[in-house]
């Protein structure tokens, strides 16, 4: 399945920033930034709930907010892109 990750840190304390990074360096160990706080993630029912737990181990609920959206089938009626970034196609053949 394919789900967005957002989220919004408060960066106003040291230990904020460090939540930032830290909730960033997860999100990137999963999927692909499509925005500097939203990520495109392909994961499975098992891969999607350790991501969740990692996060909210991360986050403050006091001071900060995530969301995760599961992205619906099929795609290419459900999400559109515009502007210069094309995100990664992950059924697609990877050529490293």
């Amino acid at each position: 399945m394919l789900i967005l990750v957002s989220y919004d840190v408060s960066t106003e304390t040291a230990a904020g920033r460090k939540r930032l990074r830290r909730v960033a360096k997860t999100c990137q160990n999963y999927g692909q930034r499509v925005q500097k706080s939203v990520f495109e993630c392909r994961v499975d029912a098992a891969t999607l709930e350790i991501l969740e737990d990692a996060l909210l181990k991360e986050i403050s609920l006091a001071e900060d907010n995530l969301r995760i959206y599961r992205l619906t089938e099929p795609l290419s009626r459900n999400v559109k892109e515009f502007g210069k970034f094309r995100a990664t196609d992950f059924d697609a053949p990877m050529i490293v």
